[in-house]
């Protein structure tokens, strides 16, 4: 025989409780932490080891106390430096503007039996020495460009000629490009518009001239240079 209780109807479950705690709930504030904020320095697409961190630390300390060059010398955490680690310190230090530390750094790059010459890598040290003024470490860089094995890298070179230019290196800017063709990286349009939009703002008319003849003789007509240039986002590795 059934309960008379099972007939009983269900009560209603007690709102007041719950209510407490939905208010409770909407009370709470939930916030993320913003990681960005603990973000190591960045290096194009790459984040900068403890170590390189660090290396890049102590050659400024030791820079203040003697010589750029005598710093690089006796900073034992370099010597310790992998590969990939050794190239994002140089280019910290151009991006940082340390353009002496950057040239230094540089120079130890090229004694590593792993060294393979990258234009990019010139791109970032002639345009933080030519932001100091250093013209004639500028030249020292090239110089270094002329005895390289290079393979063909027409994106690089017009980098290269367009930070030359910008600089105010005309006849250094022509001697590139004669390297470039030398290399077998071929000239393309984006070339000849760097070369004689830049050579002509420098009141360079002869040198822009033997260009233009140069464009119109590869291409047949230089209406290109009215085009706008689509400027490319570059992001390369450290290595």
């Amino acid at each position: 025989m059934l309960s008379s209780a099972a007939f009983l109807p269900l009560r209603p479950a007690s709102t007041r409780g719950g209510a407490r705690r939905s208010a409770a709930a909407a009370a709470v504030t939930i916030t993320m932490r913003d990681r960005s904020k603990n973000r190591k320095p960045t290096q194009r697409g790459r984040y900068l080891s403890t170590e390189a961190i660090q290396a890049v630390q102590s050659l400024k300390r030791a820079a203040l106390r003697s010589t750029p060059a005598t710093a690089v010398a006796v900073e034992p955490k370099l010597r310790r430096l992998l590969k990939a680690d050794l190239v994002a310190v140089f280019r910290e230090l151009a991006a940082q503007g340390e353009a002496l530390l950057a040239l230094e750094v540089f120079d130890e790059i090229r004694k590593e039996h792993w060294y393979r010459p990258r234009l990019l890598w010139y791109v970032d040290l002639v345009t933080v020495l030519a932001s100091k003024g250093l013209r004639s470490e500028v030249e020292k860089t090239c110089s270094y460009l002329k005895r390289e094995q290079l393979e063909p890298d027409t994106d690089g070179f017009n980098m290269l000629l367009k930070a030359l230019l910008d600089a105010g290196f005309a006849q250094l800017t022509m001697d590139c490009f004669r390297l470039m063709k030398l290399w077998d990286s071929d000239p393309d349009r984006a070339t000849y518009r760097t070369l004689i939009r830049g050579l002509e703002s420098r009141g360079k008319m002869d040198l822009s001239a033997d260009i233009r003849l140069e464009a119109e003789n590869e291409y047949g007509s230089i209406d290109f240079l009215d085009e706008v240039e689509v400027e490319k986002t570059c992001i390369s590795k450290s290595f």
